[in-house]
């Protein structure tokens, strides 16, 4: 099936603000065979350092965070510029060209299609039609506004800065460093080359912050003194609002929303760009699954219904750690200086709160149990979680097969004869796994049937692993040409 994808500007982006790739963003980009691309590319965070006044004082090992939870157990740093670009590469790869200075400039819903029209490089117009459109064109969208769909939400107060820089000191040791004092604060992350980081931090005491024009010098301030950089060069500086809201729906009937023209938020933790990836992940899958005609188009109600949720949840989140990090006063300061260096190394240090930072921050705990295409329990594992990961030695683990990007069923220990027939008449592929013990440390039922989403969720779990019961679960949701005429 054809797409188009159009992109108002002339070439691809040399900067950006969004850093962290997270590990389920990684897993996901293993299915389409980019994840190691994507990880050679970038700069695996080994620590993370708080300064204040001056000094280090906390350093929290991060290179094992997630070990035994993901094939990806550590923080990675790769900027949204060089990731566009690896993008850009497997399109071209793909045949999928992306059309530059190319933009949607009013759109229409009829019931079969959508017709666009479109602004073309040399100024005339094109109008054409489409069985979908999805708008992933940023927090001003186009999309959004032609649709009439509510954005509601506000700005933080202040202004922040990043830029790209060429230093040394103790602080440009590879590391993720934080700097918190009353009101000011940077943090660098480290990027590949010899001596260049990324600096991000808010404008606070600056004459004529709010009226633009700043340079670095004029936000050198105590924070990156007390990180005792010594920058010799400034490659790219830029000042911004930091905006938080959510489109108040994700979808009108054929056209969809996705990334910053769905949710924008603080940068806090690194979820933006990610967010906006899994949105992605989330609408693609179904609209093949369509397209192709093995699912019914009432699969399509459900991208809103899954991503919405979590969108909600996440600016609320970042909303209450960015006005902690950010907010002036006493007792603010005594949390970020004295506080949050001595309870933050001992929370990795206990295992079940690291694993639950880890779960959160790197997004692999986000599940969907609430969705139409949920059901069941077999162990602790439940319809709309995350399948969980097993090691399988040597060198092997349970996500292999979710490269093909297909339906699955698995089972962990022996398979039942009834359900290995039923999967081999609906052409629905089935993976049977050894017991090992790892399996019921991640959650697993031994013998039970899991029935898991082209995106490596559980859609269905069964600890009887019943064919009756999976395929009445099919029938229902009109998957597979099960349950259509009847």
């Amino acid at each position: 099936m054809p797409v188009r994808i159009v992109d108002r500007t002339a070439e691809p982006g040399t900067t950006s603000r969004a850093l962290a790739v997270q590990a389920r963003t990684l897993e996901l980009y293993r299915q389409v065979g980019i994840a190691d691309a994507v990880v050679g590319q970038g700069v695996r965070v080994p620590a993370l350092n708080l300064w204040v006044e001056g000094k280090r004082a906390a350093r929290v090992p991060l290179q094992r965070l997630g070990e035994g939870m993901s094939p990806y157990p550590f923080p990675l740093v790769h900027p949204q510029d060089a990731h566009e670009r690896l993008l850009i590469e497997r399109l071209d790869a793909a045949g999928v060209r992306v059309e530059r200075r190319t933009e949607l400039l009013a759109l229409a819903q009829e019931d079969a299609r959508v017709r666009a029209t479109l602004g073309r490089p040399d100024g005339s117009e094109e109008i054409c039609e489409f069985l979908y459109l999805a708008g992933c064109d940023g927090a001003s969208s186009t999309v959004r506004e032609e649709l009439g769909i509510g954005f509601p939400g506000g700005t933080y107060e202040g202004l922040f800065y990043v830029a790209d820089v060429e230093a040394s000191g103790p602080a440009m040791d590879g590391e993720l460093h934080i700097d918190i004092e009353d009101a000011d604060f940077a943090l660098l992350f480290p990027l590949r080359g010899e001596g260049r980081a990324r600096l991000v931090g808010n404008v606070f005491d600056v004459p004529g912050r709010d009226e633009g024009g700043l340079t670095f010098d004029d936000v050198r301030g105590r924070a990156i003194e007390h990180l005792k950089l010594d920058v010799r060069d400034v490659n790219w500086f830029s000042t911004y609002k930091v905006h938080h809201r959510v489109a108040h729906s994700f979808r009108d009937r054929r056209v969809f929303l996705l990334g910053d023209a769905a949710h924008i938020h603080s940068p806090a933790g690194g979820q933006g760009m990610n967010t906006g990836i899994g949105d992605a992940v989330n609408l693609a899958w179904k609209l093949a699954a369509v397209l192709n005609g093995s699912a019914a188009v009432g699969l399509l109600d459900t991208y809103e219904s899954e991503r919405v949720g979590f969108a909600r949840r996440l600016v609320a989140t970042t909303d209450r750690v960015f006005t902690i990090v950010t907010k002036q006063g006493l007792l603010a300061q005594f949390v970020r200086t004295v506080i949050a260096p001595f309870l933050v190394p001992l929370a990795f240090r206990l295992p079940s709160l690291r694993q639950f930072l880890f779960r959160t921050v790197s997004q692999i705990g986000i599940e969907y149990r609430e969705s139409s295409l949920s059901e069941g329990r077999a162990g602790a594992v439940r319809g709309g979680d995350r399948l969980p990961w097993v090691g399988i030695a040597p060198g092997g683990d349970n996500f292999t097969p979710l490269t093909s990007l297909a339906w699955q069923v698995h089972i962990y220990g022996e398979a039942r004869a009834e359900a290995t027939e039923l999967c081999a008449t609906l052409g629905l592929p089935l993976y049977g796994f050894a017991w090992r013990p790892e399996m019921e440390q991640a959650g697993l039922q031994a013998e039970a049937l899991y029935l898991v989403r082209p995106d490596g969720y559980v859609a269905f779990a069964d600890p009887r692993a019943d064919p009756r019961r999976l395929q009445r679960y099919l029938e229902e949701r009109e998957l597979f040409g099960c349950g259509r005429g009847t």
